[in-house]
Order: structure tokens, then C-alpha cells, then sequence
């Protein structure tokens, strides 16, 4: 059995990814910054290790020794107040790592590390592949693109394959986000929503398909050294995502437009193109957002 390594596996992404292997047979350790109130259940084992800590991130890896390695830890909210631990965690941490499974024996057979599609930043209107230049606009994005050039330079030590998510969601998932905040007010039966433009249009997915193209790809040994998008293809405007969620609640709120919530020359159409993955993986199970959004509002958590 291959023992796998998820970092920042307590996370939103990293507990549906644990799933994901466990299922398909893996062995699945985790990696933490702090002591998880709960253990995950079928988890052998989970590691506290503070990433920026470059002698600890090297002892721990020793230790555990990993054949697969997904890195998901990161600072993984655009707005979170502190820039110098967005730079510290998503770039110094993620070389810590890299170089101390360089430094193994026997390096992993893969390592899949998690960038963003926010590296294409908010300038370009349409279907984005992975040959759209990067043009990041905030700090989050500059530091995956960072984190994606320090990847690279680790190629011709240790097998990484690069992944670009666009939107995605699903239960617990943090209501700092989107879809989350909307679905947590009708839970709540809030009669009025405050949003930004409802107009423009994005790119939904559901984590649990996400996580199949993460499995999908550390399995795939011509994935290495390669950038793929993890999309849907699909594009929903907020309006289209509120009327999914009226229906599905049977429960009609009041959206109100704060001017605050609107950004400045914002792209009215942001997709991305999966042909890439598909191509190299296949298609995944298709869980439509009406599926993804009934899910999350029915949810018992």
C-alpha cells in the first residue's frame, strides 16, 4: 500500500482529498500547523509541523517517508489581512517542503502542488488554458505564481505536476467564501442578502470532483512537469447561482447590491478550459452546481 501525504489535509480541499485516496487505497498521512480538535477518521497518522520551520518540515518528511505528496496547504483566502504569512506559508513553505522530499532517499513517485487560477488575475474576459499569461492582481495571486516558479525550480529533482483550480465549493467549506456565505443566510432563513455585482459570470466546481482530478493526475506519470487547470468548463452568473438556491430552498430572500462588494473594471466572464486535463485524465464524475448547491444546503453539519 502506497503511503501518501496530504499537507494541510485538516483543511476545506484536504479532508474530501483524504477521502479520495483513502478510497482508491491509499495509505494517508497529514501534515498540520496546529493539533486538530478531531482525528480524521482512517488517517494513520497526522504530523504538526509549522511549514516556515525548515529543520521540522525535514525531520517530519524523514519520518513519514511519502510515495505520493499532495501539497494543499496554504493561506487560500485573497482577502486575509496578513501578507507577510500569505508569503511566508504559500512561498517559504512550500519550498521547505520541496527541498526536504528532494533530499529523500527515495523521493515520492509524485507530488501534486495546488496553485490557483487567481494567477491569471481579473483582466482577461472569456475561457482561460493554461497558456494565458499570468497577471495576478493580489497578493494571494503573486505568491502561487511565486510558489509555482520555486516548483519549478525542484523539476529535475522530484516529479511535481502543477494544478490551477478555478471556483470550487462544497460542504465546509468557509463562509469567507462565496457560495458558502449565500447557502449559510438561507440555512438561516435570511430575508436579505448583501452582494457584489450578480451579473458577472464564473467557473463552479464541486470539491468532490476536484479531488478526483488531484488523485487523477498523482497517478498519471506523464502529468509530470506539466500546469492544468481543475474547471468545470461551465460558467454561472450569480443571478443564475441565487434562482438555483431559491429554488432548491423554496425559501426567497432579497439581494442587495453593496457598492463596497463591487470591484472596479471587473471581468464580466471568467471560465476555464479543462481540455488539457481532460486530455491527460479523462473526465470525472459530472456533479452539476444545482447538485453541488442542494448538497450543501441540505448538509446536517
Amino acid at each position: 500500500m502506497l503511503k501518501a501525504l496530504i499537507t494541510g489535509i485538516n483543511g476545506f480541499t484536504g479532508r474530501y482529498m483524504a477521502a479520495e485516496l483513502m478510497r482508491a487505497g491509499y495509505d494517508v498521512v497529514g501534515l498540520v500547523h496546529k493539533p486538530m480538535a478531531e482525528p480524521i477518521a482512517g488517517v494513520s497518522a497526522v504530523y504538526v509541523c509549522d511549514l516556515n520551520d525548515a529543520s521540522a518540515v525535514t525531520r517530519v518528511v524523514n519520518e513519514i517517508q511519502p510515495q505520493l505528496v499532495a501539497h494543499l496547504a496554504a493561506i487560500a483566502f485573497v482577502a486575509h489581512g496578513d501578507v507577510d504569512a500569505i508569503y511566508r506559508t504559500n512561498v517559504v513553505g512550500a519550498r521547505n517542503l520541496l527541498e526536504a522530499l528532494s533530499c529523500l532517499a527515495q523521493v515520492p513517485k509524485a507530488v501534486l502542488v495546488a496553485s490557483s487560477a487567481n494567477v491569471y488575475g481579473n483582466t482577461v474576459d472569456g475561457q482561460l488554458d493554461e497558456l494565458t499569461p499570468p497577471a495576478p492582481a493580489n497578493d494571494y495571486a503573486v505568491s502561487k505564481l511565486a510558489m509555482e516558479y520555486v516548483a519549478k525550480l525542484y523539476n529535475d529533482r522530484l516529479p511535481i505536476t502543477l494544478v490551477r483550480p478555478f471556483n470550487y465549493t462544497g460542504v465546509g467549506q468557509s463562509e469567507s467564501f462565496l457560495l458558502p456565505k449565500i447557502v449559510s443566510h438561507v440555512r438561516r432563513g435570511a430575508k436579505v442578502i448583501e452582494l457584489g455585482n450578480i451579473s458577472v459570470a464564473r467557473d463552479f466546481s464541486d470539491v468532490r470532483m476536484v479531488v478526483q482530478y488531484y488523485r487523477r493526475l498523482l497517478e498519471s506519470p506523464s502529468a509530470v512537469g506539466e500546469v492544468f487547470n481543475i474547471c468545470s468548463g461551465d460558467a454561472h452568473t450569480l443571478e443564475e447561482v441565487l434562482d438555483l438556491v431559491r429554488t432548491i430552498s423554496k425559501h426567497d430572500f432579497e439581494v442587495n447590491v453593496n457598492p463596497a462588494f463591487v470591484r472596479a473594471n471587473e471581468v464580466k466572464l471568467l471560465i476555464g478550459d479543462p481540455a488539457k486535463v481532460h486530455a491527460q485524465v479523462g473526465t470525472v464524475d459530472a456533479i452539476s452546481l444545482t447538485d453541488t448547491l442542494r448538497w450543501m444546503l441540505e448538509a446536517t453539519v
